[in-house]
């Protein structure tokens, strides 16, 4: 083992990774994820159906939610601009320089991470990739109320189309760890949180010797 790993702050909360093409919804669900880790009305409701005690103990801090996109926008990762699709080109190197102290500073809590795409992340950063998966019409209206040129929605279709998100995690990650999951609707979201919120729990449980 390197010295660096040696040094490594001691996780307790898994890392996630949130991931779909643009307008599945994972900028909304990973900041739902990262609050609702601390909401005990939902954790009480969820023992009550089990049958198990409603009073637990709340973790002291909910997860960080490090929206990728917004960090490429705030501290400038890019490396030229595409006109065609409206966007700019990702700096990846300098992007990552920026998460890895972000990274080691989150380990005790957690991360939810979300982004349209994972190739490019150290493996060893993440636990879990969920990939989220939306119907056609759908997503069309979606990226339309976005404002999405034509080009650039199109591209954006297509790539849904063809599982393009869901075999880049599925190439880049353990099979065990990515998953795909449904996100038509906000249903489908809350869904998605509660479940995510189960593995999160049994990932501590496996994981931690202390955990509750």
């Amino acid at each position: 083992m390197s010295d660096i790993d040696e040094e490594r702050t001691p996780r307790t909360r898994p890392n996630i990774l949130i991931t779909g093409t643009p307008g599945t919804g994972k900028t909304i669900t990973a900041s739902l994820l990262a609050v609702r880790i601390l909401d005990v009305t939902f954790q009480a409701r969820h023992n009550f159906k089990l049958g198990l005690p409603t009073i637990l103990t709340a973790e002291k801090a909910g997860m960080t939610h490090l929206s990728v996109g917004d960090l490429i926008k705030e501290h400038k990762c890019w490396d030229g601009r595409d006109e065609a699709l409206d966007s700019y080109i990702l700096d990846e190197d300098k992007l990552l320089d920026l998460m890895e102290p972000m990274m080691e500073e989150a380990a005790a809590v957690g991360v939810v991470a979300d982004y349209h795409s994972v190739e490019f992340f150290p493996e060893r950063w993440f636990d879990l990739v969920v990939v989220l998966r939306t119907n056609t019409n759908v997503l069309f209206d979606r990226l339309t109320e976005r404002g999405y040129n034509e080009t650039k929605r199109t591209e954006n279709m297509t790539c849904e189309i063809m599982q393009v998100i869901l075999e880049e995690a599925r190439e880049s990650y353990a099979t065990e760890i990515v998953h795909e999951v449904q996100s038509n609707t906000i249903a489908d979201m809350d869904s998605n949180v509660e479940r995510l919120l189960l593995w999160i729990k049994q990932w501590m449980k496996d994981n931690n010797n202390n955990s509750e």
